[in-house]
């Protein structure tokens, strides 16, 4: 792997003339690890912590490193990072908190339960029902799962010592996309048939039979192929920028610090970090519920029957 020159250095294991090149902006770039796409905790960081303005060392703009991670232990050619143990933990504590809220149920209920029952009376009521009506219900614990799931693995963003939303890594994304179409093709074709699963699928009713030949394979290419792709750039892209534009103003801020005239310069990017801070919690929740809703979207298309 190579790395930009302004960071830490670290022991040369290669001397390849292949293991130096230039990036487009020319700066040098030196093999420091046989490892490929794997830092250390000061390359995630992306800056010196001794790097300030006025020093000479330029400034450190966040990168597509600040996104990947050393693993904490392997087990055979498994790796298992950081961001596997924030997947880990968030959902552990999310099946505590509902463990908990109705492990035992009162009729009068505590906060806890209150609070649970909030959480998922809003997913039953403002999306299954809404969107699916009564033949929604069914799938409300899966709806709530995905809900609390995207909240939670995109509030780590803002977490102290944590401060990085899982769904920025494209794989989490894309495994819940995955389980989303499979859900939709499957309660297609159970609903349907065969025949009546392609037909709702990719055939649209009340349309004169010419215009098929041009709206069944765009049909089929939405549904199908499309559907799983943009549910997860979605969700994934949001997450990817929001995150490094708070990285962009945290750098900022610590790089302009050190000197009266620095300080000055810093105080505008701490208060930028605040505010997309908050934005960004806005955002989190937004994303799960946009996600959740485009979910059972799916599912109202899956369970009509095809004419």
């Amino acid at each position: 792997m190579c790395r930009p020159a302004f960071l830490p250095p670290h022991p040369v294991q290669c001397r390849s003339v292949a293991c130096r090149r230039a990036d487009t902006s020319r700066l040098p770039y030196s093999c420091v690890t046989p490892r490929e796409l794997t830092v250390s905790n000061e390359e995630v960081l992306a800056f010196e912590t001794d790097c300030h303005l006025f020093q000479d060392c330029g400034f450190p703009a966040p990168s597509v490193w600040s996104f990947l991670f050393e693993p904490i232990f392997t087990v055979g050619p498994i790796e298992f990072n950081k961001i596997m143990l924030l997947a880990l933990l968030g959902t552990a504590l999310i099946l505590t908190f509902f463990w908990a809220a109705f492990a035992n149920p009162k009729v009068v209920p505590g906060k806890l339960q209150m609070v649970a029952e909030a959480g998922y009376d809003f997913v039953r009521r403002g999306v299954a029902r809404e969107i699916m009506g009564k033949k929604g219900e069914p799938f409300v614990p899966l709806l709530v799962s995905l809900f609390f799931f995207v909240w939670v693995m995109n509030i780590w963003a803002v977490i102290p010592f944590a401060q990085f939303p899982v769904t920025s890594a494209i794989a989490f994304p894309a495994v819940l996309a995955a389980v989303v179409w499979v859900t939709y093709m499957t309660v297609t074709f159970r609903t349907n048939g065969f025949v009546g699963g392609i037909r709702n699928l990719c055939v649209p009713s009340g349309l004169p039979k010419p215009i098929y030949v041009i709206l069944t394979p765009i049909e089929f290419f939405s549904n199908v192929i499309l559907r799983p792709f943009t549910l997860t750039v979605r969700l994934f892209a949001n997450m990817f920028a929001g995150h490094l534009l708070l990285l962009l103003f945290i750098t900022a801020t610590w790089y302009m610090l050190g000197t009266l005239g620095g300080t000055l310069y810093a105080i505008p990017a701490f208060v930028f970090a605040l505010i997309l801070t908050g934005f960004e919690l806005f955002i989190q929740a937004l994303q799960a519920y946009v996600f959740v809703v485009l979910t059972a979207n799916y599912l109202s298309q899956a369970l009509e029957e095809a004419h």
